[in-house]
């Protein structure tokens, strides 16, 4: 860590606003560093927080916070923003359990306007703070910082639609670096890109306004003007765009000049009227390594944290894998997703097959509608997006694709707990909510092999098929393999016991494997235990039998149990009027905090020494089966 000689003095926007320029100047050095300290320590996201330093300390530097309300999107470019606003020390345990978040958190921070961990949502939040302010008739400003691809993003554009019509005081700082977690793609990215300024441009359009008003026939000069501005502006700036929905833009500016940003910021406090601040900088500024490679620099693990060795790939990987070997004999595959391509894997099968991929943007609903139509004309999309963004397109799921009949394969990735990045990222719901769709299958697999399984069986049935799989070492991957077609609905019986039967989920089935010797030392027997993959349609034949000679059922998954696997096997013993004990285990009814992901999964029970507390407490008479 290295020594600080101002930032340990600044422990709030205030003591900010008492520097002069280069002591500003030496802030931004000393934060962007101690940003890399705590982050190479702690892990975290990496090149987007150090490409926003100089502009956060503008923004602290002339508005007042938290009066001002300053609105951050994609959550991790406000480390900055955490560190200057008395969070300094606390950043040291950034993303650790019982540390700070490394996201916004309304109960965090008054300076915490509005919480951001998923993209885009910032715009519209600030519309709805400056409406609540202009009904309290109070002066404060709203300032809305988009970035990182979120622009990409449809909820973005519903907000400056809905912000052009009411005119209302709001600033948004599109912070614009390029890239979001891939390179940003579509048409918009290519045209926030191209740029040519004009330095005099913004500066004598007011003059010359004001100097048109008092000649004669100035409606009709203005009108002339209106028009000619509109077309020098569509060809010197990006802005045409934004003026055309009813904002005022400035810029480009450089994000790194901290006196050009005061200044650009001095003017626009001034304007009553929706303003577009076009900000240019750089992801990694401060680091050549995370400035030459942005992508690979996004986030990174840290060298606190505990290596664990796995000779197996993580799932991603083996996503990567197969669906090269899938596609290889059938051309009909097509891989779609939402600016994750490194995350989910993707990135050896884009070398191969460059034609056959599609990087829709952070447009998660887009990337569903768009894959239905490739659906329609017997192409077959499979849909890899993390399982906390493919919440955003449920909609899309149910009228796009399973109302119209059109089977795509959705990949979620990050299944389960992810641990640090904390609860806008677990991906606890999908098992819940993919459950409720009509004609969806639901499945999770318990290894590499299988994860290829479900894939080559979803691509076979012609259905909606779900599968999820988490941030984890896949256990087992022969990549040598032919893909297995499965009887979908079928499970799979991984020990045969007594008394007691343990239907586990994905995960959950490979903890339990890995602790049968620690069972049944505590126990003196093993259960029943049987993987699950198939979540809907579940394996009745199996549950009939299972219950005709085990007492007791435990379900165990990495998912809410408020509608998840478990609540599908009560409804089910229910319903077939089956009187067996059922003791679900699970993700309970509350957002999970952040924390590695095995100290969380130890605090929700999703673990060996919990099993063995149930196994415990049903107090059965077991028979003895060795291992």
């Amino acid at each position: 860590m290295h020594k600080f000689s101002l930032l340990p003095k600044i422990d709030s926007p205030e003591d900010i606003k008492k520097l002069n320029k280069n002591a500003l100047r030496k802030l931004s050095t000393e934060v962007g560093q101690y940003i890399q300290d705590v982050v190479e320590n702690v892990g975290g996201h990496y090149s987007s927080p150090l490409g926003v330093v100089d502009l956060t300390i503008a923004l602290h530097y002339l508005y007042n916070s938290p009066s001002d309300k300053i609105i951050w999107d994609v959550g991790h470019q406000a480390y900055a923003h955490k560190i200057l606003t008395g969070r300094r020390d606390e950043f040291k345990n950034m993303r650790q359990k019982n540390g700070i978040s490394g996201f916004l958190k309304r109960d965090e921070s008054p300076h915490d306007i509005f919480g951001a961990g998923h993209a885009s949502t910032s715009i519209s939040a600030a519309l709805g703070f400056a409406h609540a302010r202009d009904r309290k008739k109070t002066k404060d400003q709203i300032i809305a910082i988009i970035g990182d691809g979120a622009m990409t993003g449809g909820l973005a554009y519903e907000g400056i639609n809905n912000l052009g019509y009411h005119r209302t005081q709001l600033t948004i700082v599109l912070n614009d670096n390029s890239h979001s977690i891939s390179k940003s793609v579509g048409a918009l990215s290519h045209y926030l890109t191209r740029v040519v300024t004009n330095p005099t441009y913004n500066r004598i359009r007011n003059d010359i306004w004001e100097i048109s008003g008092k000649l004669p026939l100035s409606r009709h000069i203005r009108k002339f003007m209106r028009k000619t501005e509109e077309g020098i502006k569509g060809y010197l700036t990006p802005g045409a765009l934004f003026e055309e929905l009813g904002l005022r833009y400035i810029g480009p500016i450089d994000g790194h000049n901290l006196d050009e940003l005061i200044r650009t910021f001095q003017a626009v406090k001034e304007m009553n009227t929706p303003v577009l601040v076009h900000v240019y900088t750089h992801k990694g500024k401060g680091n050549k390594l995370a400035e030459e490679d942005a992508v690979k620099y996004y986030s990174i693990g840290g060298t606190a944290k505990q290596k664990v060795t796995n000779s197996a790939p993580d799932y991603s990987k083996v996503f990567g894998k197969s669906i090269i070997q899938l596609a290889e004999k059938d051309d009909k595959i097509i891989c779609i997703t939402a600016a994750m391509e490194i995350g989910t894997g993707m990135t050896p099968f884009i070398e191969k097959y460059p034609d056959r991929y599609v990087d829709v943007g952070i447009a998660e609903e887009h990337a569903i509608t768009y894959s239905s139509g490739l659906a329609a004309e017997g192409y077959k999309p499979i849909i890899p997006i993390y399982s906390t963004f493919m919440q955003r397109a449920y909609d899309q799921i149910l009228h796009d694709a399973l109302l119209q009949k059109l089977p795509l394969v959705y990949c979620m990735d990050r299944s389960g707990i992810v641990g640090p990045d904390g609860p806008t990222h677990h991906g606890v719901f999908d098992l819940a909510f993919m459950q409720t769709l009509p004609g969806m299958i639901v499945t999770a697999p318990k290894d590499g092999n299988e994860l290829r399984n479900l894939i080559a069986t979803a691509l076979e049935s012609g259905k909606n098929f779900s599968i999820r799989y988490p941030k984890a070492s896949s256990r087992e991957f022969d990549e040598n393999n032919n893909a297995e077609i499965l009887e979908i609905g079928k499970w799979d019986v991984l020990h045969n016991g007594s008394g007691t039967a343990i239907f586990a989920v994905g995960s959950m089935v490979g903890m339990i494997l890995d602790a049968k010797k620690e069972l049944y030392s505590e126990l003196g027997f093993l259960p029943t235990i049987i993987n699950a993959r198939f979540i809907k349609p579940l394996d009745s034949e199996l549950i009939f039998e299972i219950c005709q000679n085990h007492k007791n059922i435990i379900t165990i998954e990495e998912g809410v149990l408020s509608g998840g696997f478990g609540s599908a096997v009560s409804t089910f013993l229910h319903d077939n009027g089956l009187g067996n004990r059922l003791h679900r285990l699970g993700i309970p009814d509350r957002f999970v905090d952040h924390g590695t992901r095995d100290e969380l999964l130890v605090e929700l029970g999703l673990c060996p020494e919990n099993i063995i507390s149930v196994l415990k407490s049903e107090k059965v008479e077991e028979e003895v089966y060795e291992l």
